[in-house]
């Protein structure tokens, strides 16, 4: 089979040089091979007779393969035109050389020959005159003898210096091979098993309630308690259960009817209507009120007519794994990769995109109660991912001091800035201001590993949320992104890990877990649960819903501690009233399958505007050609940014060698937008924003900036 069928159809290999051939009865083959066993099954017995026959055969073959140490090329053939051609210049070469070899030989034997005559005749002589004659003829033939050796001995070297050289670079070259095949094929059985495993969960998926899940209800509400088994037959594979290391509690939705409002602050029920527990506060308003944003903001939109769609993304071919295979384990942002892999839109650009559901802050800013606002920063941080679920293609690596603004003070109320201000490690900090009530800023570096089969991509560093009239202050960190089936299949990608929202003024937290995909879970597809508490540890409100869909807060009425579970951790039930929905995502534009899938924000980020900085990302050429659909004229244009940067990069650390040696400091690169400080409330060092952009564009004053692109 070919590498291509076997990725698509292969259920794991066995060497069959070692390997027992038997048969069970008429129709069944085993295979065994050490702790490996296959079984198969022939449609009759002639056709068993004929695999066996077969298996015997190919056993033989892989016996005599291993005693002489060599490879069957079988169907292969030499990678490229330039392997060929190479390999026929060394033959060409060393049948030279021998061709060399035999002439020598000949003329030894033929001069040897000579010389033996010569030596003859002299001693046969008995005249003196003739002795000097045939003296002298017997010095000359020693002579040629002496000259046709050395050219063998030099002819001889020649070829063993030839033969030593080239044999230690196919040496090399087999390893090498060796190894990628070896790579190549853990891994596709690695698939083939999990691809095994899944089907088999499938076939069994209408008892797997009964036979690997428990379930602990409650009057309205579940919990689930046991994990699903794990297939035994692929240790490597990881499966997460879906309350493994969650919040272990239990949320039960109280009656109106019979909660009767207490002296505490809680906004309660009222007079037997479920819905009302929210109308009396300020900002968890009703579905009408709460659409204020949506249809003014399109208003807005319409008026400043910003675009609504790009051209559609092209269809070329690319051949994933000659790429792939020598990536693993590398720093993602070290690798060159062509634009076949990007969306046009760089890094600041999608971290920009974090800003797409500004206006749950500007009603954060509304909120009385620090738990309350809690909620609506808590729902912020995870609407920043919905744009994620189908956007697996990789963003544009900024160069270093490239910019990104996004002015929208007149329409949304805020204008935000992003410059890269590391390239290695790739960093970049981040700065809005909205006229609404809040400023929020960071520094987020990005850590990804392709690891074969999944690609992780782990932001560090902390995000900042300042409410200006109340002076609270939120700081949480991002959950590590996975983007699955990197070789084989459909890519899809998965959010995973915990946040902590702490609030530093009131010391408030909420606690949001993001549950893992898991093929035997009974939970709905990217969950995300928490709970908001106070400085005393009390929860107040609990938050349920995915992080590409929705999220939803209900105000606890009642906590209480329920039974132990099987991990001996104690439940707590928490008795709420009936969820609200905070946040929704908006539908995607129509035809977005064809254009990256963006948003209806994510559309108008790379949209051309006039009096940006000349490091604005929007001048980038290669991802400007990319979006046009030029895809291979922005390859070309790709290599020489990449280039260009380089070389600034390698006078950098001339200029800093040169200064050590001199014994003077070198500063290196220095943001043009933001500085390095201790922020006060984490202590941690980052970029804030030092001022100076929006005043630079008012004048149109950049002659501060870079010539980066």
């Amino acid at each position: 089979r070919t590498q291509a069928e076997m990725a698509h159809t292969c259920r794991g290999t066995i060497n069959l040089s070692t390997a027992h051939i038997d048969t069970e009865d008429s129709c069944n083959i085993v295979l065994s091979n050490g702790g490996r066993t296959y079984h198969l099954k022939a449609n009759s017995e002639v056709e068993r007779q004929r695999w066996v026959t077969a298996l015997e055969l190919a056993k033989a073959k892989a016996i005599r393969m291993r005693n002489n140490q060599s490879d069957d090329s079988g169907d292969e053939e030499p990678a490229s035109q330039s392997d060929k051609s190479e390999l026929h210049s060394t033959l060409k070469t060393l049948s030279s050389k021998l061709e060399d070899l035999s002439t020598c030989n000949d003329l030894i034997a033929k001069h040897g020959a000579a010389l033996q005559r010569s030596l003859s005749e002299l001693e046969n002589l008995k005249l003196p005159a003739e002795s000097g004659e045939k003296i002298k003829a017997v010095n000359e033939r020693a002579t040629l003898f002496r000259i046709t050796s050395n050219a063998m001995i030099n002819a001889c070297r020649d070829f063993l210096d030839l033969a030593e050289t080239h044999s230690r670079k196919w040496q090399r070259a087999l390893q090498y091979e060796r190894e990628q095949r070896i790579r190549l094929e853990e891994t596709i059985e690695q698939l083939a098993k999990q691809h095994n495993s899944l089907e088999r969960a499938c076939r069994g998926a209408p008892g797997l309630s009964s036979s690997s899940t428990g379930i602990t209800s409650t009057t309205k509400g579940s919990v689930q308690s046991a994990k699903g088994e794990a297939s035994d037959e692929d240790e490597e594979t990881e499966y997460f259960d879906a309350m493994e290391d969650a919040p272990a509690f239990i949320t039960v939705t109280a009656d109106p009817k019979h909660h009767r409002r207490s002296g505490s602050n809680l906004s309660g029920a009222s007079e037997g209507h479920p819905e009302d527990w929210n109308l009396e506060d300020s900002v968890f308003e009703s579905s009408n009120q709460s659409s204020y944003n949506e249809s003014t903001c399109k208003d807005l939109l319409r008026k400043k007519r910003r675009r609504t769609r790009i051209p559609d993304k092209p269809n070329y071919s690319l051949n994933l794994w000659s790429i792939m295979k020598n990536c693993i384990g590398k720093e993602l942002s070290k690798i060159p990769m062509p634009v076949n892999f990007n969306e046009p839109l760089s890094m600041l650009q999608r971290l920009t995109e974090d800003l797409e559901y500004h206006e749950l802050l500007d009603k954060a800013v509304k909120c009385e109660s620090s738990t309350e606002q809690m909620c609506f920063v808590a729902a912020f941080s995870v609407s920043s991912y919905s744009t994620t679920v189908h956007r697996t293609a990789k963003p544009f690596n900024p160069l270093l001091g490239e910019t990104y603004e996004l002015d929208r003070l007149e329409e949304f109320g805020f204008r935000s800035l992003c410059e890269q201000v590391s390239h290695h490690p790739p960093a970049a900090a981040h700065h809005v201001y909205s006229k609404r009530g809040w400023t929020l800023w960071q520094e987020i570096t990005i850590a990804s590993k392709f690891r074969g089969k999944y690609l992780s991509i782990m932001p560090l560093g902390t995000i900042h949320l300042e409410f200006h009239s109340s002076g609270n202050h939120y700081v949480w960190r991002k959950v590590t992104s996975t983007v699955h089936n990197i070789i084989v299949g459909k890519l899809w990608i998965d959010q995973s890990g915990e946040i902590e929202i702490v609030n530093h003024k009131s010391k408030d937290k909420c606690q949001l877990k993001f549950t893992p995909y898991s093929y035997f879970s009974r939970d709905v597809p990217r969950k995300v649960t928490g709970v908001v508490s106070d400085a005393d540890g009390k929860a107040h409100y609990v938050m349920s819903g995915t992080w590409d869909e929705k999220m939803e807060c209900s105000k606890i009425v009642q906590s209480s501690h329920g039974s132990t579970s099987t991990e001996g951790k104690q439940k707590t039930v928490y008795q709420t009233l009936s969820p609200k929905v905070l946040w929704k995502k908006y539908p995607l534009p129509e035809n977005a399958e064809n254009m990256y899938f963006f948003s209806d924000l994510a559309l108008t980020l790379n949209e051309p505007e006039e009096r940006v900085a000349p490091t604005d990302s929007r001048l980038r050429p290669d991802q400007r050609l990319m979006e046009s659909g030029r895809w291979d004229e922005a390859n070309v244009e790709k290599q020489r940014l990449e280039e260009k940067q380089r070389a600034v990069r390698r006078r950098r650390e001339a200029e800093a060698v040169e200064a050590l040696e001199e014994g003077k400091d070198y500063e290196g690169y220095i943001p043009l937008w933001f500085e390095r400080k201790v922020d006060a409330v984490t202590g941690e060092l980052l970029c804030v924003y030092k001022g100076g952009y929006w005043e630079a564009k008012d004048k149109q004053d950049w002659s501060m900036c870079p010539d980066i692109f």
